[in-house]
């Protein structure tokens, strides 16, 4: 009995010892799988680019694209102003807007809507007046 307790015991430790080797190698299997991935899914976007397509840079630059060249993208981020992009800093689509139109404004419910107001000359202090000068809107009394 005393000779079948050591080799049940390094069998144990043999499992342990896999463990420890096997848990980083699948670690890194599973970094090389996720780049992989991530690197297809630039490509498909960098494929895809064509004239006229609204995009983002990888530094968060909205524009349309202009010119597209086998290295460098033209941006037009104004009317009239280009700028100069290498192909790989394109990021990906731009994000939707959401309602910058007054129609979409206006068919959007009033709740929905948060209006700030507007400040009453009142509230303005006159220029170079000093402090006594300007009207008590705290409300307290002297």
């Amino acid at each position: 009995m005393s000779s079948l307790a050591p080799a049940a015991a390094s069998s144990g430790a043999g499992l342990g010892n896999l463990l420890i080797f096997a848990l980083p190698i699948l670690l890194i299997a599973f970094m090389f799988m996720t780049q992989r991935r991530r690197q297809r899914e630039v490509q498909a976007v960098q494929s895809g680019l064509k004239v006229g397509d609204e995009v983002t840079t990888t530094s968060g630059l909205l524009g349309r694209i202009s010119a597209i060249d086998d290295t460098v993208v033209t941006l037009e981020v104004s009317p009239g102003v280009l700028v100069r992009f290498d192909r790989r800093a394109i990021g990906g689509p731009a994000p939707a807007a959401a309602t910058s139109s007054p129609e979409a404004a206006a068919s959007e419910p009033a709740e929905a809507r948060t209006e700030t107001p507007a400040e009453t000359p009142a509230d303005v202090p006159a220029e170079g007046s000093t402090p006594a000068e300007r009207p008590d809107t705290t409300g307290e009394r002297d």
